[in-house]
């Protein structure tokens, strides 16, 4: 089964009753089966994100070939995209190694240059039908490495975003509305005004980041005004950290790996459903 880029994958789980398309991290191959069983289990179309440090780890190609065959053996459709990158080179990396979709950063640039180098992406991006999602404004918190304080957190201007999007014509743009990376034990507050303003301005699928932390109220209805793609990554990983310490700290030297990592998987499975229910 090929790899569908967002536009296409959207397509389908809008055929297929959600709103939007959640758009999970995976932080390592052992988690792999959880995703495509939550996904299997609502019917939802599954969008996995790789990090720039997950694809080093893991290695683009071993990445692309393990999701096509579970893709096809599982009969979900799914798109591969890699989340937070302002190295072009790597997103080229990526798009090569056969990636459907793929995230161009310049969030701390000017729009200026933010809107020159998503162009560049886009016109590498486009011969190989692979969707491009840009960044404006500044989400806060942390991610793979990666922090903004606080304090340095930018709301996204309406007439930017209409601007971006008009000199553009990007498939996706992640705006900062309130949400915050890697929040996992307080609650964001979603900005569903200028949610509702930037919807009316763009005509464009738009990107929630920091889905962790969002209220399943806030959750439906940002899914409602305009959100069509919602990353969440924290929620997983702390789940199966958790079991993983856990079950660890009871094993046996001599049990199978496999018998630790059962429990983890089965709590992000848990996870994706409760998400994936959402976005209905």
């Amino acid at each position: 089964m090929k790899l569908y880029n967002f536009a296409d994958l959207l397509q389908l789980a809008k055929q297929r009753d959600f709103k939007a398309v959640g758009s999970f991290n995976l932080h390592c191959l052992e988690m792999l089966p959880a995703y495509f069983k939550a996904a299997e289990k609502t019917n939802s179309p599954l969008m996995i994100q790789i990090s720039t440090g997950t694809a080093k780890y893991l290695g683009h190609k071993l990445l692309v070939d393990a999701i096509k065959s579970l893709s096809e053996s599982m009969n979900v459709p799914t798109c591969l995209h890699l989340d937070h990158c302002s190295d072009l080179a790597a997103i080229q990396t990526a798009i090569d190694a056969g990636f459907s979709s793929v995230m161009y950063d310049g969030s701390h640039l000017s729009i200026e240059e933010n809107i020159a180098n998503t162009r560049r992406v886009i016109d590498m991006a486009r011969p190989h039908n692979v969707s491009v999602e840009a960044e404006l404004g500044a989400i806060g918190g942390s991610e793979d490495g990666k922090c903004v304080e606080m304090e340095a957190i930018a709301f996204t201007p309406v007439e930017d975003a209409r601007r971006f999007v008009e000199e553009t014509g990007v498939d996706m743009l992640a705006i900062s509305i309130g949400t915050v990376h890697g929040l996992y034990t307080g609650k964001a507050h979603i900005q569903h005004q200028r949610l509702a303003d930037i919807t009316a301005a763009t005509h464009t699928p738009l990107v929630l980041h920091g889905g962790t932390g969002v209220s399943d109220e806030d959750m439906r209805l940002a899914v409602s005004s305009g959100i069509e793609k919602v990353n969440v990554g924290t929620e997983m990983n702390v789940q199966w950290v958790a079991q993983c310490k856990s079950t660890f700290e009871k094993g046996k030297v001599n049990d199978s790996v496999r018998n630790f990592l059962v429990p983890a998987n089965d709590a992000v499975t848990s996870v994706l459903v409760e998400k994936m229910q959402l976005f209905r």
